[in-house]
């Protein structure tokens, strides 16, 4: 579709391997509630913060994770056309799709490493290894990210040469922050500040990926008025910026990019995705790669 690149979110399971899943608690991505053998696994955690209730990848074993069938998540505004035709991807099968087609780039997100780090299972230092064991060590196609600034120095301390992006969130704090620092944590909120981009700057990460909603200014109503400054911000403090997620149905745009017909139908997409790239960012993750490739060729 002509996508640049691809962002998997990486997990682990229970015996170390890397897999690729939204998140790590798996009922709304694949068949595993359908599945009797399984129906032992559920259980409730408490992952970074937030007390989930499902299946988990790291209660599994690959022999087992892989027996499964992957499915929709967005299932009220998606097809689910492809349901159950294929299973979860390890990290090492997408790197080899990924060489097979050598302009795609790869953005690797790291997911919950505090939250896994807490049950013995370093997802830094296995997402490092793979990705050297694999030939990525050093390859120009690679960004790795996340929402903890803990895991990337990690990364970059084991030797992979790639572009480090820290995610962040329009509200909270990142939980490896909360982990060390409690009640003290570091928001999200801080790090925007012109000194908590220097900061991040100089602590050799390459850019910030953001929430949309922080390119957008909106009114009291939610009306979208414009964008923020906060890209000239971060280019100033010599950081890339990225922006997620472009999406093109009613359900996650703006009010006033909404049109009639129900949340799964499009709204005028092509709007505010101009306008989010005309803040000059240097890169946008979209649901629709097609539909971003065609606001961007009409800038």
């Amino acid at each position: 579709m002509g996508a640049d690149a691809v962002e998997p979110d990486i997990v682990a399971t229970r015996d170390g391997v890397l897999v690729i899943r939204h998140e790590n608690e798996i009922s709304g991505t694949t068949d595993v509630a359908s599945r009797n053998e399984f129906a032992d696994r559920r259980t409730t955690k408490v992952i970074d913060g937030q007390k989930l209730t499902g299946w988990f990848t790291e209660d599994f074993t690959w022999a087992e994770l892989k027996t499964l069938r992957v499915r929709e998540r967005l299932t009220k505004l998606r097809s689910q056309a492809f349901d159950g035709e294929q299973g979860i991807l390890r990290l090492t099968d997408l790197l080899a799709l990924l060489d097979a087609h050598g302009d795609v780039g790869m953005v690797a997100e790291i997911k919950h490493p505090t939250y896994f780090e807490s049950i013995g299972v370093p997802l830094g230092e296995l997402v490092a290894a793979e990705l050297a064991d694999a030939g990525w060590k050093d390859d120009p196609r690679l960004a790795v990210e996340c929402f903890e600034t803990g895991v990337l120095a990690q990364v970059r301390a084991r030797g992979i040469g790639a572009r480090y992006v820290f995610l962040l969130e329009a509200s909270g704090a990142p939980a490896d922050e909360v982990a060390a620092r409690g009640p003290d944590a570091k928001a999200f909120a801080e790090y925007l500040t012109e000194e908590g981009l220097a900061e991040l700057a100089g602590s050799d990460i390459d850019g910030i990926s953001v929430d949309k909603r922080l390119l957008l200014a909106a009114d009291a109503s939610g009306q979208v008025t414009g964008t923020t400054g906060l890209v000239n911000r971060a280019h100033a403090a010599g950081l890339t910026v990225f922006a997620w997620t472009l999406r093109a149905e009613n359900n996650f745009l703006a009010k006033n990019f909404r049109r009639a017909g129900g949340a799964k139908e499009y709204g005028e997409w092509l709007e505010e995705f101009q306008l989010i790239m005309r803040t000059g960012l240097d890169g946008v993750f979209a649901d629709q790669p097609d539909l971003a490739i065609e606001a961007r060729a009409g800038l």
